[in-house]
């Protein structure tokens, strides 16, 4: 899809948008020599690489042929994360009746909370803008690069010359081959966010994060919201408990789920759109307003001309790297969700930071060694941090689990938050972290201390002496490292302070 289909409603605030990510006057400059690295695709990965190579006195271009800020500026973090914050609020109104304050039915101005999000976004976007890394010391390109060479780009009738260059074209939603969907019509992340009318009943396809976040989030606003998941559960990747405790959350703010079920086709009837599934061998018919589309990824491949240049790439796994971030052609590296399983912001800009290194100062940083947390921003948030206890039961790795409820932490119980917990994976018979899984209302902020105490392989037992403020919901983390501690007290270790402490008596 084009661009300009993502700045809609053409109102102030896109404009702004625009102005700052794409400028419609924008001219590009004319290149003079050798750049030192040319970054194509000015997302997360690419806006870090391009930064900090400029930061570090490298001459660098930057090429985009749509919005710079990529996805999680215009169609992702940010616009989504904004939808949530109201929809909290929302929320909020509705149950404030539980903590002893006269509640009511929010009254939800769909067209002022996307306003909102649009402002908002507009007002994050110069951090991103061409006219910010140009003063950086950039070019900046709009339009569409094409390798010609293992050393040069093609950016409309200029050529760029370069040394190392860099892949972050980023990924956009897979067209599923679902028969009549095309046809019919559909949202997915690209598009969901120009809506102006709050749909009166949405059906969202899959239980995935995207799906998620979004389906709790138009229930909250007031949508009549089906969701439909081909597995036993949502969040299939997460812990089976952790999922079940955001469906059974979801399902108290109204959205209702079709779990088990395969999508055999969509059709028209009349202005409904009607998805029709599979479920326990039987066809069911779902109808709605709009349909939205939350599974799929796709990279962005087309027009890079890779072939030309022995850039080896899969249509679903992307550009294929090895554990440098080099690419096939030695002067060629990628980085962010072009090339990396991990489609996450953040880890986008860590990949970033690896290319510098190798591209730059021949450096031999991997991607391997990087920690990678996640979050899906539902309410409850579920965040996670290296191994399930499924993979390391697949892999031999035998554990120890360590998990504390928040049913158990002053807080929570105050918060009125108790239907969550922490819980960290160790090494058996050590307090090395493999792994945790937090279901709470900041899950996501709260998973930073644990992802820390890996990265610097600080044991469990040892979070123990962290004193964290009280009461606070993190306590939940610091109470696991207790419970670590308290293996230790062994019957033989017990025996022997018992038998000192009465000798000291």
């Amino acid at each position: 899809m084009s661009y300009l289909e993502q700045l809609k409603p053409t109102d102030h605030y896109n404009q702004t948008l625009q102005s700052n990510v794409h400028p419609i006057d924008w001219t590009n400059p004319v290149p003079d020599g050798r750049y030192n690295l040319v970054v194509i695709g000015a997302g997360t990965a690419g806006l870090v690489t391009a930064a900090g190579a400029a930061g570090l006195g490298a001459k660098v271009a930057l090429i985009e042929r749509g919005l710079m800020g990529g996805d999680c500026l215009n169609v992702g973090c940010v616009p989504s994360k904004a939808l949530i914050s109201a929809a909290r609020q929302a929320a909020s109104i509705r149950d404030a009746g539980h903590y002893g304050i006269q509640s009511t039915s929010p009254n939800v101005d769909f067209a002022e909370v996307m306003q909102r999000m649009r402002r908002l976004r507009a007002s994050i976007s110069p951090h991103d803008s061409a006219k910010r890394f140009s003063e950086l010391g950039i070019d900046v390109f709009f339009g569409q690069g094409t390798f010609t060479s293992s050393n040069t780009v093609v950016v409309g009738d200029q050529t760029l010359h370069f040394k190392k260059a860099v892949i972050a074209t980023g990924a956009r939603a897979a067209e599923l081959p679902i028969p009549g969907l095309k046809d019919t019509g559909y949202l997915t992340n690209e598009t969901l966010f120009s809506l102006t009318e709050l749909p009166k009943r949405l059906i969202v396809i899959g239980g995935g994060p995207i799906g998620c976040e979004m389906a709790q989030s138009f229930a909250r606003f007031g949508s009549q919201v089906t969701l439909i998941e081909q597995a036993s559960h949502i969040m299939s990747r997460e812990e089976e408990d952790a999922a079940l405790i955001v469906q059974n959350a979801m399902q108290k703010d109204g959205v209702e789920f079709v779990l088990e079920a395969k999508v055999i086709r969509v059709e028209k009837d009349g202005s409904d759109r009607v998805v029709v599934v599979s479920r326990a061998g039987q066809e069911e018919r779902i109808s709605g307003d709009q349909i939205l589309v939350g599974i799929g990824r796709t990279p962005n491949l087309d027009g890079l001309g890779l072939e030309a240049v022995g850039v080896a790439s899969h249509p679903q796994q992307g550009v294929e790297v090895d554990d440098r971030l080099r690419t096939t052609n030695s002067n060629i590296y990628a980085a962010g969700d072009v090339c990396s399983k991990y489609k996450f912001t953040h880890s986008a800009d860590f990949l970033a930071r690896i290319v510098i290194q190798n591209t730059l100062f021949m450096g031999r940083a991997k991607a391997s060694k990087l920690i990678i947390p996640w979050c899906t921003y539902t309410s409850p948030e579920v965040a996670h941090v290296g191994i399930y206890p499924h993979d390391a039961a697949d892999k031999g790795i035998e554990l120890n689990t360590f998990t504390q409820p928040l049913s158990g932490v002053d807080r929570a119980i105050l918060d009125g938050e108790t239907d969550g917990f922490v819980r960290v994976v160790c090494k058996k018979g050590s307090d090395q972290i493999l792994g945790a899984t937090i279901v709470a209302a900041h899950a996501g902020d709260m998973i930073g201390e644990i992802v820390m105490a890996m990265k610097h392989r600080i044991g469990l037992g040892k979070i123990a002496s962290v004193i964290h403020p009280y009461p606070t919901q993190a306590e939940a983390v610091r109470k696991l490292g207790d419970q670590f501690n308290r293996t230790k007290l062994t019957p033989t270790v017990k025996s022997l302070f018992n038998a000192w402490l009465r000798w000291t008596r």
